[in-house]
């Protein structure tokens, strides 16, 4: 990283104008809106920020008349990531965002031992400006689909629809929908999973339903919409978004996911499956510019097709 004011960037200079004070971070967050409070608390932490020309923390106290200076270098290389050729199945895109189709078997972004073939791989070809929004190895990543779950995923292409999608998504303006094939038959038309999730007991792989002191409050609001023999189609509606949240609370009531290899059940499928029959099929949001109200649709991936014709025939 360069130095304060080093080389190519944005310096920015303002005049706290309050009576009462305010910490220094809270007060950055409110002048450039679309930078998360981390980001900023990040340029502080590097020295790329002054108060009265000395180098300032999260928690200083401003007062009336500090002169402030923000300096914001350019983003750095992010590191192991490279541009592929992967194809997108793009659903809606402009100079804000993009919203896709995810296929299962696509991880949404790297990890170690899994540093290429992924969603953000794919991307970065797709979307040259992308590095350095919202971090180094999951730019512009606003949610995330677990790597066989299909679907609707929205990916920023700027830190201001970043900082606002994720917003949408915390306060629940956004709205996410799943359809699931799962296995037996809910004795009710709809319902509602709450329970807290955390790491498995056990198996630290896994994820389960735990106290709620010992995990992060999850609420999933399902619809029965067919019984089909042994399975039945669900349709889901998400209040949080935990890891592995639609397929933790179906195991929890007794009704696994078709196909899932961690959380379901161990027999043979009626047709060939790539991973869980779990599909984000529609994601509502507000453009996080015009503030227009927009709601995407995916197509039911083929896999997923077959599945409920081969259901319904018996």
């Amino acid at each position: 990283m360069s130095g304060f004011g080093e080389g190519e960037g944005e310096l920015l200079t303002l005049e706290y104008p309050k009576p009462l004070p305010m910490r220094l971070d809270r007060w950055l967050v409110s002048q450039r809106p679309e930078q998360s409070r981390a980001r900023i608390q990040k340029f502080i932490d590097a020295g790329y920020v002054r108060v009265n020309g000395v180098t300032g923390r999260a928690k200083t106290p401003l007062r009336q008349g500090d002169a402030v200076q923000l300096w914001m270098p350019p983003p750095e290389p992010l590191p192991y990531l490279l541009p592929q050729d992967i194809p997108l199945d793009v659903l809606f895109e402009d100079e804000h965002l993009i919203v896709l189709n995810k296929p299962a078997g696509l991880t949404v972004h790297p990890a170690p031992g899994n540093r290429d073939g992924t969603l953000v791989n794919a991307l970065l070809h797709h979307c040259p400006d992308l590095p350095g929004i919202g971090g180094e190895l999951r730019p512009g990543i606003v949610h995330r689909l677990d790597r066989d779950t299909t679907g609707c995923i929205v990916v920023a292409k700027s830190q201001e629809a970043l900082v606002k999608l994720q917003g949408q998504i915390q306060s629940r303006v956004a709205s996410r929908e799943y359809l699931a094939v799962v296995h037996g038959a809910p004795g009710a038309e709809r319902g509602t999973v709450v329970g807290a999730i955390g790491r498995h007991p056990v198996d630290r792989k896994k994820y389960a339903v735990v106290a709620e002191a010992s995990g992060r409050h999850a609420c999933t609001h399902w619809q029965l919409l067919e019984r089909l023999g042994d399975y039945s189609l669900l349709r889901f509606k998400l209040d949080t978004g935990r890891t592995h949240q639609i397929r933790v609370h179906c195991a929890h009531i007794g009704h696994p996911i078709v196909g899932d290899a961690t959380y379901g059940r161990c027999r043979k499928l009626p047709v060939p499956l790539a991973g869980q029959a779990l599909h984000a099929v529609q994601l509502g949001l507000d453009h996080p510019i015009s503030h227009e109200r927009l709601v995407f649709e995916a197509p039911l991936p083929a896999a997923f097709e077959r599945l409920l014709a081969k259901l319904r025939s018996v």
